[in-house]
Order: C-alpha cells, then sequence, then structure tokens
C-alpha cells in the first residue's frame, strides 16, 4: 500500500491512497492526515488497504496525481530519531574530522534526535550558504505506531508502519563547531527532505527482512552519479534495533520517523550517498584539498531513488535544487 500527502492550502496537508503506478490517488473520507491514519492504524488500515485494491483494479479508479503537489509523507512529525545503522559511515565521516569511533558505537546505535516540525517535500529548494559545506545524506526511513518504553525486538518491529526515501541534510562546516561545545547538533542539521510516498513494508516484497529494507539506492549530483549503493547490505543496526533503542527510557509517539542514517557499502565501488564520504575516500587515494569534490553550491541539483530488489520505484524519488538561503 502506497500513501502520500497531498498540499491542500494546511500544515499538515490530505491524506491519499496512491495506485502502484503512482499515477492516480484517492483521498480518504473521514481520515484527513497521514497523522490521523497512524493515532488509529489498526481501524484505519483495512479502509486505506480497500481503496489500495480498489485503486489497482483499474485506471477509472481515482483522480490524477500531480506530483508537484504532494507534500512530505509527514509535513511535520512528532519525532525525528536519526541513527548510524551503517558504520562504514560513521568510521568515514568521523576520520574526516580526526575523531575516534566511540568503542561502544559497535554494540549500540549513535543516534540524535533531529529537527521535525518542519520537513521539506521530494522537490523543496535545499538552502546553501556556500560557506556553511551543505551536504546531502541518502537514507532510508521508517515511521512508527506507538512504541512503548523498553520494547521487544518482537514489538518494535510489529510498530513499523510504513517506509520512507530521506535527504538528511547536514552542514558540514558547521559540524565540528557545535559538537566541540559538547551539546550535539543545531545548526548543523537544517530540515530534512522526503521522498513523496511512504509505503508499508510488504511493497518491498522480500526486500523487507530482518528488520531491514533491500534495494539499491541512487545518488545523483548534477545529473553525475555519486552512488549506486545496496541498502540493508551492510547494515549494522536493523530498524528493529534502533527502535529498542531509541525506546529504551521513552516512548516514542506513533508517527515517530526512525532513520537507518546515511546509506554506505564496505565495498568502495558502489560509490556515497554524501559528499564528505567521497571526500574522505578521494583524499585517502592522495588527492590534494582543492581537488576534493565540493560540497553542495547553489544551482547544484540532487537526485536521490530507491528501487526494490526486484527494480520497482515504489517510494518516488527526491530531487532538489540547492539555493541561497
Amino acid at each position: 500500500m502506497r500513501l502520500a500527502t497531498r498540499n491542500n492550502g494546511r500544515r499538515d496537508g490530505q491524506l491519499v491512497v496512491v495506485s502502484a503506478d503512482g499515477e492516480r490517488c484517492v483521498a480518504v473520507d473521514g481520515v484527513p492526515t497521514m497523522q490521523a491514519a497512524l493515532d488509529d492504524w489498526d481501524n484505519v488500515k483495512p479502509l486505506l488497504q480497500a481503496i489500495s485494491e480498489r485503486l489497482a483494479s483499474g485506471p477509472a479508479v481515482g483522480h490524477r496525481l500531480d506530483p508537484a503537489s504532494l507534500l512530505a509523507p509527514l509535513p511535520r512529525a512528532y519525532q525525528w530519531v536519526d541513527a548510524s545503522g551503517y558504520l562504514s559511515h560513521m568510521e568515514r565521516v568521523r576520520r574526516a574530522r580526526g575523531a575516534e569511533m566511540p568503542p561502544s558505537a559497535r554494540t549500540e546505535p549513535v543516534i540524535y534526535q533531529g529537527l521535525s516540525d518542519r520537513n521539506l517535500a521530494w522537490c523543496d529548494d535545499i538552502p546553501a550558504d556556500p560557506s556553511w559545506g551543505a551536504d546531502i545524506e541518502g537514507e532510508l526511513a521508517v515511521i512508527t505506531g506507538e512504541v512503548g518504553p523498553r520494547p521487544t525486538p518482537e514489538e518494535a518491529l510489529s510498530q513499523i508502519r510504513l517506509v520512507v526515501l530521506v535527504n538528511d541534510l547536514s552542514l558540514r562546516s558547521l559540524i565540528p563547531v557545535e559538537l566541540a561545545k559538547g551539546f550535539g547538533f543545531f545548526h548543523s542539521k537544517p530540515a530534512s527532505a522526503f521522498g513523496p510516498f511512504a509505503v508499508t513494508p510488504d511493497e518491498l516484497g522480500s526486500g523487507w527482512r530482518d528488520g531491514r529494507a533491500f534495494g539499491r539506492l541512487r545518488i545523483e549530483v548534477n545529473d553525475e552519479v555519486r552512488g549506486d549503493l545496496m541498502t540493508g547490505v551492510d547494515q549494522d543496526f536493523s530498524f528493529t534495533d534502533i527502535i529498542c533503542y531509541a525506546a529504551r527510557t521513552r516512548r516514542l509517539s506513533s508517527g515517530s520517523i526512525v532513520g537507518a542514517g546515511t546509506v554506505s557499502n564496505r565495498d568502495e565501488s558502489r560509490g556515497v550517498a554524501c559528499i564528505v564520504e567521497q571526500r574522505t575516500l578521494q583524499t585517502l587515494a592522495g588527492l590534494d584539498e582543492r581537488e576534493l569534490a565540493p560540497y553542495l553550491q547553489p544551482g547544484d541539483t540532487v537526485t536521490l531513488a530507491f528501487q526494490t530488489e526486484d527494480g520497482r520505484d515504489v517510494l518516488g524519488r527526491i530531487h532538489q535544487k540547492a539555493v541561497l538561503p
């Protein structure tokens, strides 16, 4: 089942069920928003599923979907928790800034709570002052139901409602100064962008297993391929692991977005999902500072696209342009 949020002039938009080809949609009577559906998921899911089946019955069902009208699936969310699911990313990024990997990072996910009161749509511009070192981070995330404190892995898995594509933006030049203060990210982690569609895990077919979403993630900057990565592969911490850790002392409200972190494969030939990893690999290869891939500059474009293991585009792509703030 594929869901989206259409811009209707209100802050949280309008929930729609989307056809498998992404061309048609149907609004849901009595369920105005994505958050409303998540808050009453057990009762609402059969209705959404029935609409999805109607859309699959033929092209006469539903209205034409304008991709430009789609907001982030959750235009604002109660919580955005991101983690270091792929340790190879964390190792490379820390190496780039001369920091050591904490020993506990190999046994427990490192997480932070980011901005979620405004989530960017798939085509929204990226504010990118040239001095900020604006960078992309290609990720997958899940949206949860209500997760109680100290869940079992089985309970955590059962509360994964939807899967989404994320561009978790970072301002690399601001990160070292903020972290040196000892209180974590703030200015250096602006609003993230989300692919247009949120899908139930079964839409990934056999690619949804072990609390991981397996598939391919393609990253382009200015139409140049920077990464053709295998998601789920080399993912040290599953979504289940991350949810269990995040909910150790607190509840996760329905509609919490939980990210697995920047996708990163140990096979360097697969490329990268963020510019800082590319710069790190270039440095290790002996390139001079002046030869390293630049961070985003106004006018640059980025494209993120996910495919399932059988080659389907179920999450929609993210395509953004960097602009002066």
